[in-house]
């Protein structure tokens, strides 16, 4: 199934929009380093999911979460005045996973590595079970018979 090429631009759209009201609108002292990553919205374009990260501590990222649910109000006006949309959507902050998941394909990657180094020396002083070559050949008939 393709996605909605207008909910994809009305998504890049309300991701600069609530890039832009973080920065100049938003004075809360809570608000840490926030990324915002990816915004997903409804097919009918009546909720948006903004997804974000951000840089710090846990106790920073509880205090960010906070400044960010009590920011809804003035992200989803600016939404309102640079959205041409009949009805702004209601907007859901909502941490992104990705730098937890990174770190998880990261330490799996570098365990597969450390796998194929010791299957690759393994293989190097391997031999073989049987002849080296096991296929049946046809019979070779000596001069004498």
């Amino acid at each position: 199934m393709s996605e909605n090429p207008r909910a994809r631009k009305i998504a890049d759209r309300i991701r600069e929009i609530t890039v832009r009201a973080l920065e100049r609108e938003v004075k809360d002292p809570r608000l840490g380093f926030v990324t915002i990553t990816d915004v997903r919205v409804t097919g009918d374009l009546q909720h948006a999911t903004i997804f974000y990260t951000v840089l710090g501590t846990d106790e920073e990222r509880a205090d960010t979460t906070a400044a960010l649910s009590s920011a809804k109000g003035i992200v989803r006006r600016e939404l309102g005045k640079g959205l041409s949309l009949r009805l702004t959507p209601s907007i859901e902050f909502m941490l992104d996973a990705l730098p937890e998941s990174a770190s998880t394909i990261e330490h799996l990657l570098d365990e597969a590595r450390v796998r194929d180094k010791a299957s690759h020396d393994a293989a190097s002083t391997a031999q073989y079970a049987g002849e080296a070559d096991p296929y049946r050949k046809p019979r070779e008939l000596d001069p004498e018979d």
